[in-house]
Parts: structure tokens; sequence; C-alpha cells
């Protein structure tokens, strides 16, 4: 059985409900970053194994461990923008559970105190999203990458003349967290770590 586990944002073992703990005491392996690595209780250390860097190579090493009770662990929630789609294409349902957790979104979301339930969400991870419609909804989550991240969705606002409120959040419940906010022509050119942004369209 194939188990993922959504470890929230990922920092401490704060955010770990109680079947994802449970499922992870109960593993013959751990699957994840060296960062995800991290949260693991000392007893389960030795169990870990580090995530391969090409999702082809994960799908054949869990192929190959199939007898094995294996957790992937999954930043933030697997089916927001995470493994979770993925793994369901390529595994039968019936060998896959995957058990929610806290989406960096949501945490970010309740730091600033804005309800989300009105928001739209999206990624610019390895795709182009739709400015057009980022910029003209009320409110926006997104999960940004290196290459469209915070600055560069600043600039796409001011081309379409909306100085946009720009929440930012940075390395979400790990000690060097930080949260911002700018409107779009304030927004710093600069490398953000590990980020996901809440956009307020006014007007």
């Amino acid at each position: 059985m194939i188990t993922v586990v959504g470890i929230g944002p990922g920092g401490t073992q704060d955010y770990l409900f109680g079947k994802a703990q449970a499922a992870i005491e109960a593993a013959d392996l751990i699957i994840g970053s060296e960062r995800q690595l991290e949260i693991l209780p000392t007893n389960k250390k030795r169990k870990a194994h580090l995530l391969p860097r090409k999702l082809d190579d994960l799908a054949l090493f869990l192929n190959d461990h199939q007898k094995d009770e294996l957790v992937i662990l999954a930043s933030g929630d697997p089916l927001t923008y995470g493994i979770g789609k993925w793994l369901l294409k390529r595994f039968p349902a019936d060998n896959l559970l995957i058990l929610p957790g806290i989406s960096s979104l949501h945490y970010l979301f309740n730091q600033i105190n804005i309800p989300m339930e009105d928001c739209f969400i999206t990624s610019s991870h390895g795709k182009l999203p739709d400015f057009s419609l980022v910029f003209r909804l009320p409110k926006v989550g997104m999960v940004t990458d290196k290459k469209i991240g915070p600055y560069q969705l600043a600039q796409e606002a001011l081309k379409r003349g909306n100085d946009a409120i720009f929440y930012i959040g940075e390395n979400l419940s790990y000690s060097d967290e930080k949260i911002r906010c700018y409107k779009a022509s304030e927004v710093p050119d600069e490398d953000y770590q590990m980020n996901a942004v809440v956009i307020i369209n006014e007007g």
C-alpha cells in the first residue's frame, strides 16, 4: 500500500493529523525530500528514503517495493498542486491512500486573517498562468516557482493597470517564516524562498 501523507506547511510536526502520524509509525519505508524527512521522529529515521530527483525513478522504486507499507511525504496537501495527482494517474486507487494536509495557501490565508472560501486557487509551477483571469478575479491564492514568482506576477498586474495587493508568504511554518504585504508597484525583485501568494484585486 502506498500512503501519501500531507504534512502541512512542513516546518514542524504541529500540522500532522493523527492518521498521518499513525501511517508514519506503521511504515516500512518513508519517502520524502531532505527537508520533509527532518520532521520524522527519531525512531523512524532509519526507515527514511530520499525522494528521487526524477519522478520516473520514483515510479520504479514504488513498483519494486509493492509488498512494503510505503509512505510518501507531501508538503502541504497532496491534492493541492502536490504529488497526489501524479500518483493517481499511475497507481490503482485500491493501492493508494491519500491523507490530506493543510496546504501552504490554507496556512497563509489564516495567518493574514482573510477568509478563503471565495478565492481562486492556481499555480505557476511549470506552467504559464492565465494572467487575465488572475488579475480580474477579486481574490487569488497561488503557489509560485522561481520562474514566475511574486515580482513577475506583480509586473503582470501593473501591465493591466492593476496595483493589486500582494501577501507574500515564504518558508511558511519554518523558523525563518516571512509574510509581507505590498502593492504590486512595491513588490521587490528578489529571490523568494518556498513561497505562496495571496492576491487581492481591488475595484
